[in-house]
């Protein structure tokens, strides 16, 4: 007789009685083994493993107890699954028609000992999505009274949790005002009080000495302790907490706990960091001669590795298409015009190259599941929804996804070899919906690698020398980098083109 492998699957969604000596995953495991005992004569056999899942929800499938035991279905030794209730395996419709194809695809069934249904039959799976159907809208429904109660409770002014911001401490559903934390606090918006400047700040704050807190997390690894940055400064001065206020989603009400910044003060700050957009906004849109600007989503974020700025520059052909670059800001001057460590980048390979190498970024499992601090199963599997839209398609076809993309980077620093990209974790927070004090700054920041090819033309006359000069400078400064290919990863041989007419007509040759 040939012998059926079980793995007995359970799984509590909350942590409370799992620190008894028998809980509720206890009588799970007892019931499906009593029920793999009775089938003994056909041939069933207890698998020794055990897997687990205490205190997640099954609105997602990023549980480790049942990553392990697709793992092992995978690869094949596991021939049925047994599982109390089958809301214990998952409660997503959407979840368990991936999971059954993948059941499937290994030759592997599954029982619930509670419910009696037949998946080999028509009638037993659609019973089966019925009953997956109730336990799907049983879980949003529990989801929804929730976010009622969150927001009610937050109308009243109530501490909800999450983290709790840099000068203050829990006390139960409200705050207290914590020393010396607080102090940093009250000298950042002081510094902001007298200067008006966020990097004026930043640098005074740097130059005080001033760290992040250092927090140990719940799965025991330590942040914190390091410089503030531009986007941590910004929520700080942004955070109504700090004017004893509670703010959910876009609104704010007056909270029960005191404030540390003067509500009149905290206001006034608002205005002024509101009026500085504007004019950040106003100046992005129209040059000073009162034309549009060229768009260059990547202009004062992109620095080379001598800490130089890469600016837009840009030449035309001879038919007119305009083309756009960074450019080390040295070689636009004229300081070094024939320095051999500048930088001159096609504008749109390299912004599209960024783009999906965000995109790439953000759509790694371990990033997804890491991107904030101490997150809910629910919460993560939120996330990973969120951020969908830019995991579907190539970032460079897709326009939105490529300015939402780019729209998030902080900083890019460019070097021989290798880009690195900080993304902003205000912005971050922005889109997928949460607190910026929650976001992970570890996944912030990501390198890859890079290289680029360059093909060189040189004057093969004076008479051509005479002609370049009567160049408009934009164009006259790219000699030295005509056709230029970016690849982030492994480098490619660049192919064989005609130099560009716009170089002909100036008298360059290869």
């Amino acid at each position: 007789m040939k012998k059926i492998r079980c793995a007995i699957y359970t799984r509590k969604s909350s942590e409370d009685g799992l620190e008894q000596e028998f809980n509720s995953l206890d009588a799970q495991y007892e019931a499906c083994a009593a029920y793999i005992a009775s089938q003994k004569v056909e041939g069933w056999v207890l698998l020794p493993d055990r897997y687990d899942d205490g205190g997640l929800s099954g609105g997602s499938m990023e549980r480790p107890g049942l990553q392990r035991l697709l793992a092992d279905i995978d690869r094949g030794t596991v021939d049925q699954i047994l599982v109390y209730k089958i809301d214990r395996l998952t409660r997503s419709l959407a979840d368990f028609a991936k999971m059954v194809e993948r059941l499937d695809a290994a030759g592997t069934s599954f029982v619930s000992v509670t419910q009696s249904f037949n998946t080999a039959t028509s009638m037993g799976r659609l019973t089966l999505n019925m009953l997956l159907s109730f336990a799907q809208f049983e879980r949003e429904v529990t989801a929804e009274r929730i976010r009622d109660k969150i927001a009610a409770s937050k109308r009243k002014g109530l501490w909800m949790g999450a983290t709790v911001p840099l000068g203050y401490a829990a006390d139960g559903r409200s705050l207290k005002i914590a020393e010396p934390d607080a102090e940093v606090i009250r000298r950042i918006y002081d510094l902001y009080l007298k200067h008006r400047n966020t990097r004026v700040v930043k640098e005074a704050v740097d130059a005080f000495g001033l760290k992040t807190p250092v927090r140990t997390l719940i799965s025991g690894r330590v942040k914190g302790g390091a410089q503030f940055s531009y986007g941590h400064i910004h929520y700080i001065l942004t955070n109504p907490v700090y004017a004893g206020r509670i703010r959910h989603h876009a609104k704010v009400y007056p909270g029960q706990h005191p404030p540390l910044i003067d509500p009149q003060v905290w206001d006034s700050i608002q205005e002024q960091l509101r009026s500085d957009a504007a004019k950040d906004r106003t100046f992005t849109r129209r040059n000073r001669k009162g034309a549009r600007a060229s768009a260059s989503p990547l202009a004062g974020k992109i620095f080379d590795q001598t800490g130089d700025i890469l600016t837009p520059s840009h030449s035309k052909t001879a038919k007119g298409r305009k083309l756009r670059y960074y450019v080390s800001h040295r070689l636009v001057r004229g300081t070094a015009p024939r320095d051999p460590s500048g930088w001159r980048l096609p504008a749109p390979e390299l912004e599209d190259k960024v783009a999906d190498l965000i995109r790439r970024h953000l759509n790694q499992p371990e990033v997804r599941a890491g991107i904030l601090v101490d997150a809910a199963a629910d919460e993560t599997a939120t996330i990973g929804t969120r951020l969908s839209r830019l995991a579907v398609g190539d970032a460079a076809a897709n326009k939105d996804m490529r300015r939402l993309c780019l729209n998030l980077i902080e900083r890019i620093d460019i070097m021989p070899g290798e880009i690195c990209v900080a993304l902003s974790g205000e912005h971050l927070a922005f889109v997928i919906d949460v607190d910026h004090a929650r976001i992970d700054e570890d996944v912030l920041t990501f390198r890859s690698p890079f290289q680029q090819r360059k093909r060189v033309w040189k004057p093969d006359s004076s008479s051509a020398m005479r002609r370049r000069k009567s160049m408009p400078r934009s164009c006259a400064t790219l000699p030295v980098l005509i056709d230029t290919s970016i690849w982030f990863g492994r480098a490619k041989p660049l192919p064989k083109s005609p130099r560009p007419k716009v170089f002909r007509n100036a008298g360059f040759s290869n």
